[in-house]
């Protein structure tokens, strides 16, 4: 197999979303895009020179409504797109300091779940797996 040269490959970036729980424990922020009928982690493409974290910070005020406070960076995730492009998504804890969502027409929704239940609606194998690897030690810390 060739490997994909720099043009075909999409690099963009993203958080985890986290707030404290009611109940105790962390919620995660999953969003659903109403173009792809998905359930995903907000993310989005890097601008021409901005920064894998500028662009983090950007796409999710711009999906969540919220403003976040940037956290550790907890890995990157790499799938095919629906053109057929590489695509390189590298994603930080992040957890919300002001805004509200509002639906837009890229984001129609925003549910906060406990980190099973977002595993458990979350569309894609790469998203799912990522959650979990975080999930662990977020909850062998609060023990």
């Amino acid at each position: 197999m060739v490997p994909p040269d720099d043009r075909t490959v999409v690099r963009a970036a993203g958080g985890i979303v986290l707030r404290a729980g009611d109940s105790g424990g962390w919620e995660v922020a999953v969003v659903h895009r109403p173009e792809h009928l998905d359930w995903t982690l907000p993310k989005g493409k890097l601008e021409i020179d901005e920064s894998p974290i500028e662009c983090a910070l950007r796409e999710v005020r711009e999906e969540t409504g919220y403003g976040c406070h940037l956290g550790r960076f907890v890995g990157q995730v790499e799938y095919t797109d629906r053109r057929g492009r590489v695509k390189i998504v590298s994603y930080w804890l992040m957890q919300p300091v002001d805004g509200a969502f509002e639906p837009t027409p890229e984001v129609d929704e925003l549910r906060w779940l406990s980190f099973a239940d977002a595993i458990g609606l979350l569309s894609y194998s790469h998203d799912r797996d990522l959650l979990e690897s975080v999930r662990t030690p977020l909850t062998k810390a609060n023990e």
